[in-house]
């Protein structure tokens, strides 16, 4: 009876942040509901510039990961908190060097994930990264 209550209760939050990009659709960057946050796949859009990040696979990702972060941030978690992670890519041949940049970011305990190439993401990019975390 309590967790029914608790769940019933429980309201939705948006996250946002101008330390990633902004939505480039009808969507928000993160949705926070309870303990859950729930972040919209981010590209390496640099929120300074509105610009893409392009130079390498590498450079991409490590965009791609900081924008992740700073939708973390703005919800009071990090990286450890996340649960499971979406990565969409256009070409299972870089998979090599997206998942080298990936790891940086994870001390131990990486979250479950998948992988999945793809035949288009937003505006051209080459990898685009969701994910799941709790408190």
């Amino acid at each position: 009876m309590y967790g029914e209550y608790y769940i019933c209760c429980m309201e939705k939050k948006v996250i946002r942040t101008e330390g990633a990009p902004a939505p480039i659709g009808p969507y928000n960057q993160a949705i926070q509901y309870g303990d859950m946050l729930y972040v919209s796949g981010q590209i390496a859009i640099d929120p300074e510039t509105n610009e893409l990040v392009q130079n390498s696979i590498q450079d991409e990702t490590h965009m791609v990961m900081k924008n992740l972060k700073a939708v973390l941030a703005e919800a009071g978690m990090g990286f450890s908190n996340i649960i499971k992670s979406s990565i969409f890519i256009m070409d299972m041949g870089q998979f090599v060097e997206i998942n080298e940049v990936y790891a940086q970011y994870f001390d131990e305990n990486p979250p479950a994930r998948e992988t999945v190439q793809v035949a288009g993401l937003p505006k051209g990019v080459n990898v685009e990264i969701s994910v799941i975390a709790g408190k």
